[in-house]
């Protein structure tokens, strides 16, 4: 009677269960070596130029977030910066080759950007006083942000025609600009050289030729300058939309040992005002389609330049200063970290996003300073996700995207996890190349069905999983309310937001048995740590 009725039961559970919407999926990590590497400090954010008056789609949503202007004493916007320890901040923009330094010898008034007819982007020339330039260090400084900043590249050349300059770069102001901070000791990890001037450029375009040698006069400035510094700092440049032959000549015509790195910018989604932007996220054929660009510069890079790195310099998703429905919203975490998985897959060394604050798609909200959903996934990728990054197979459905790198600075395996799927959640399984069955043709093997339903609870980490530990860490991201359109994002279903005292709160993670299967939600993102992966390329 009593299995009869235990029978009964589970016959009853089965339809509720099958009506579930859960799809399983296995992920097998190849531990036994990296496919790429990227920077420590691959989480980078921007500070632009652009004024109160920078205007799209009737809005005005820059407000006083630009270099000049940017309360740099609000206690929210260290916080934001210091918890990363270190963030790189890209200081640059359009306008920053209408930027001139405001040295003793400049010969005219030292003022900000004004609207003017007829100027680049709308806007007459902007100059960067001195004494701001130090309050600017003085919150690097006290933040420990690593600095890369966007030299005009643009000043001395002569507009011939509609959107072309051409004749050499006259160096004289930011030579005495960088004379000057190195006499303050002000720490500048990298110089970028300009800033979407590269193939048709957007406003103004430079030939590659003249480019490069360009950059060879700049090397040649630090060269000098810091002959007594123990580091030289980077040549960055061109800050540009990818062109394949513009990048390829620029790489020649500069030479072996001028350029570092050579950065690039990505706005995928389209314009701010695009009615599609939510459903281009959840897509996961269009968030592949950048994948095209990724691989050709680092083609170009190994054929014509294998000196240089690529860093994304510039990534906002919407152009024209992003969506207001969406560039602040848990929604866009989707976007901008598989934008981060899929870059760092291309050896991308650094990732810049458009912008720390300013605009609709700051990390931080441009008039309370309060973190957006963006900002605590960057911050839990740079705590989590190391420098290695390894190879995933994946079957299941597509719109469940993994990403796997070394653990950061500690032992193990972190994976992000994004699931795109608006109703279907997952089951995943997670194994080690070790002891999974791979198929001849490198993918995932099906197990048969009674092993199957034995695995599919179990996470496969090594081929020892009892020497360690025995628990993973997970960290799973969702809307508050389950609105993936809202500005507060929950971890582990706790709102994340700023403590009474207005620091960053902490990113605890919930610890779950290894041998539990890992659930992921419609719509979630979860990054898992594995401090008992085996994985030999992480050191382990």
């Amino acid at each position: 009677m009593g299995l009869q009725l235990l029978l009964c039961l589970l016959l009853c559970m089965f339809p509720g269960i099958l009506s579930q919407d859960s799809a399983d999926a296995t992920i097998i990590i190849k531990g036994s070596a990296t496919m790429a590497e990227t920077d420590d400090n691959f989480v980078c954010a921007t500070i632009d130029w652009w004024p109160p008056e920078k205007c799209n789609y009737n809005q005005c949503p820059w407000r006083e977030s630009s270099v000049l202007n940017l309360d740099l004493t609000h206690p929210f916007l260290a916080n934001a910066i210091q918890a990363f320890s270190p963030l790189r901040i890209r200081v640059g923009g359009s306008l920053q080759d209408q930027v001139v330094y405001g040295m003793p010898n400049l010969g005219y008034p030292c003022l900000p950007f004004s609207k003017k007819a007829g100027g680049l982007f709308g806007f007459s020339k902007g100059c960067l006083p001195m004494e701001r330039w130090d309050e600017l260090n003085y919150l690097f400084q006290k933040t420990g942000a690593v600095v890369t900043f966007g030299l005009n590249a643009l000043y001395g050349r002569q507009n011939v025609r509609k959107g072309i300059w051409s004749g050499a770069w006259n160096s004289s102001n930011a030579r005495d600009f960088i004379e000057y901070t190195i006499s303050k000791n002000y720490h500048v990890d990298s110089w970028e050289f300009g800033n979407e001037l590269s193939g048709h450029g957007i406003g103004a375009s430079v030939g590659a030729e003249q480019y490069g040698k360009d950059l060879i006069t700049l090397k040649g400035i630090f060269d000098e300058l810091y002959t007594n510094s123990d580091k030289k700092p980077l040549v960055v440049a061109p800050g540009g939309f990818f062109d394949q032959q513009w990048y390829a000549q620029l790489l020649q015509a500069s030479g072996p040992g001028v350029l570092n790195v050579m950065t690039h910018h990505i706005y995928n989604l389209g314009g701010g005002d695009d009615p599609h932007i939510q459903n281009k996220i959840l897509d996961p054929q269009y968030l592949s389609r950048v994948t095209d660009t990724f691989r050709d510069l680092q083609l170009t890079i190994q054929r014509h330049g294998p000196w240089a790195s690529a860093w994304v310099g510039e990534a906002g998703g919407a152009y024209n200063s992003g969506s207001r429905q969406v560039s602040n919203t848990f929604l866009n975490s989707f976007w901008y970290l598989d934008q981060l998985g899929l870059a760092s897959k291309y050896n991308t060394k650094a990732y810049c996003r458009q912008t720390l604050i300013g605009g609709n798609y700051g990390l931080l909200d441009t008039t309370t300073f309060i973190p957006n959903p963006d900002y605590y996934s960057a911050l839990l990728w740079h705590r989590l996700m190391g420098k290695g990054v390894l190879s995933v197979d994946l079957s299941g459905s597509p719109y469940l995207r993994a990403y796997a790198h070394c653990r950061k600075e500690k032992d193990g395996v972190s994976l992000l996890l994004i699931n795109l799927n608006r109703s279907t959640g997952f089951t995943v399984t997670v194994r080690n190349d070790i002891n999974a069955d791979l198929a001849e043709d490198g993918g995932i093997k099906r197990d048969s069905s009674f092993l199957h339903g034995l695995k599919r609870t179990v996470s496969w980490i090594g081929s020892n999983t009892s020497d360690g530990s025995e628990t993973r860490e997970e960290y799973h991201l969702t809307g508050k309310d389950g609105n993936h359109l809202s500005r507060t994002m929950l971890l582990n279903g706790t709102p994340l937001e700023l403590t009474e005292d207005g620091d960053i709160p902490p990113l605890d993670p919930e610890l779950v048995a290894v041998d539990s299967p890992i659930n992921i939600a419609p719509l979630s993102i979860a990054y898992v740590v594995f401090p008992n992966f085996e994985a030999p390329a992480c050191g382990r």
